[in-house]
C-alpha cells in the first residue's frame, strides 16, 4: 500500500533573542586644552665687563746681582762677565779722568771742589775781615789748580788695577753695592795714587806765589803750630788727600751711571754683561 505517509512536523524552537549590548557609562568630558602660558619679556642680558687691562710690564735693567747670578748659571762665561767688567771700569775711569784733569775740574765742580782747610778758616775769615778776599780766593784756586794737574797721573794707576782684577774680584763688585768697584779701587791703588799725586801737587803748589807765601807764613807762625792742625802745616799732603777723595766720588758716580743706565753701556759687551739680564 502506497499510502503517502505524513510526517509530522517538528516544532522548531525559536531562537534565543540577542542580548543587547549594555549601554556605555557617560565619559566625562575631556579637560579644556590649557592656554599657551606666554613668558614675561626678560630683560636683556647685560653686556660682557670689559676685560682688565694689564700694564705692560716694564722690563728693567739687570742689576749685578741678577748678572752675577746669571754668571753661576753658566749664560756667561766667566771669563766673558771679567771682560765687560773691566771695559765699563776702564770707560768710568777715563771719563772721570777726563772730567776733573782739566781747567775747573775742581773748581767749578761743586762735588769735588777742594775748600780752604779747616784749620785755616779762621786765617781765611780775617782775610775777608780785611777786605783780602782775593788773597783767599786765590788760595783756594791755586789748590784746585793742583789737583786737576795731578789727577790725570791716575789713568796708568787705576788702569793696572783693573789688568790685575781677578774673577773673584769682578763677582764681588757685580754682588756689591753701586760703589763696589770704586772700593776696590781705593783699596788695591790708594797707596800708589798718593805717592803719584804728591809730588804733582808739590811743583803746583810752589809755583804759584799765593801759595809759597802761605807756606812762608807757616813757616814763620811755627809757633801756631798746634793750633792750625796736620793740614795746616802740610797743604801738600791736603791737597794730596782731597784730590784723590775727588777722583773717587766722579769714579763711583760713572760706576753708578754704567751700573743703571743703559744708555751708558756703549758697547756690545757692556750691553750684553749689564743689560742682557733683564727681568
Amino acid at each position: 500500500m502506497a499510502q503517502a505517509e505524513t510526517k509530522a512536523a517538528v516544532p522548531v524552537a525559536p531562537a534565543p533573542k540577542a542580548e543587547s549590548a549594555p549601554t556605555p557609562a557617560p565619559q566625562p568630558p575631556p579637560p579644556p586644552t590649557p592656554s599657551p602660558v606666554v613668558a614675561a619679556p626678560q630683560p636683556p642680558p647685560p653686556p660682557p665687563a670689559p676685560a682688565p687691562v694689564v700694564p705692560p710690564v716694564a722690563t728693567t735693567p739687570a742689576t749685578p746681582a741678577d748678572v752675577a747670578t746669571a754668571l753661576v748659571r753658566g749664560a756667561l762665561a766667566s771669563d766673558e762677565v771679567t771682560a765687560g767688567l773691566k771695559e765699563a771700569l776702564s770707560k768710568g775711569v777715563e771719563k772721570a779722568v777726563e772730567s776733573l784733569g782739566k781747567e775747573d775740574g775742581f773748581l767749578k765742580n761743586l762735588n769735588v771742589k777742594i775748600p780752604m782747610p779747616d784749620s785755616l778758616k779762621k786765617v781765611e775769615k780775617t782775610l775777608r775781615t780785611l777786605r783780602q778776599d782775593k788773597m783767599a780766593d786765590e788760595f783756594v784756586t791755586t789748590i784746585n789748580r793742583a789737583a786737576e794737574k795731578a789727577v790725570p797721573e791716575a789713568a796708568a794707576v787705576l788702569g793696572d788695577s783693573i789688568k790685575k782684577m781677578s774673577i773673584a774680584d769682578a763677582k764681588a763688585i757685580l754682588n756689591g753695592p753701586n760703589d763696589a768697584a770704586t772700593q776696590y779701587f781705593r783699596k788695591a791703588s790708594e797707596t800708589n795714587l798718593y805717592a803719584r799725586f804728591l809730588p804733582i801737587v808739590k811743583n803746583a803748589t810752589s809755583a804759584t806765589g799765593v801759595t809759597s807765601a802761605y807756606k812762608q807764613m807757616i813757616d814763620k807762625a811755627s809757633f801756631a803750630s798746634p793750633f792750625l792742625g796736620s793740614d795746616g802745616l802740610d797743604i801738600d799732603a791736603y791737597v794730596t788727600r782731597k784730590a784723590l777723595d775727588g777722583l773717587f766720588v766722579q769714579i763711583a758716580d760713572q760706576e753708578k751711571r754704567i751700573r743703571e743706565n743703559p744708555v751708558a753701556r756703549t758697547t756690545d759687551l757692556l750691553q750684553k754683561v749689564f743689560g742682557g739680564f733683564g727681568k
